[in-house]
């Protein structure tokens, strides 16, 4: 059972910073390209991006990352890992709140964009853009306070259960 905790809490916390990494390098890179572009040619990026990026490797990540903190924090709440469960409680929390204002906000505003007519680019911009990206950085935002909250899981618990003797073979 120490082996799937582990595992749970390593796999969580890769795939937190992975997707946390996904919705920073949108607030600090893809968005502000794009923000330079004409209407036509943001419009059309990101319908392609939002099309693309449901694929079998967003999903496993998307949807596992909470299923394993969450399996990660109740093997540590009835195992040795206990000192971390706070952590984990929290990395998977912070790491939820990405997953309500994904789906809350951002699908909507993506399935929106995606029905939006060539007619009017420009209106479909406006009711995309400016609330796109804030949401998105709040999910930035949540998403890297999660993923460091599971790094410093990780810490706790190599340090109360002996994990790092493990791995460094010393004491």
């Amino acid at each position: 059972m120490r082996l799937v905790q582990q595992l749970s809490m390593i796999g969580s916390t890769v795939g937190a910073g992975l997707m946390a990494g996904l919705f920073a390098a949108f607030a600090y890179a893809v968005m502000p390209a794009l923000r330079g572009a004409d209407d036509r040619t943001f419009v059309d990026a990101m319908q392609r991006i939002n099309v693309t990026i449901v694929n079998g490797w967003f999903l496993l990540l998307f949807l596992g990352t909470p299923l394993l903190a969450a399996l990660a924090a109740i093997l540590a709440g009835s195992g040795a890992g206990r000192p971390a469960l706070p952590w984990l409680i929290a990395g998977l929390v912070l790491y939820l709140i990405t997953v309500g204002v994904t789906i809350a906000v951002n699908v909507p505003l993506n399935d929106a964009l995606g029905a939006a007519g060539a007619s009017d680019l420009h209106a479909a911009r406006q009711r995309f853009e400016a609330t796109w990206v804030a949401w998105n950085v709040v999910r930035a935002l949540a998403g890297t306070a999660g993923f460091g909250a599971l790094c410093w899981a990780l810490v706790v618990a190599g340090r109360s259960t002996g994990w790092h003797q493990t791995v460094t073979g010393g004491g």
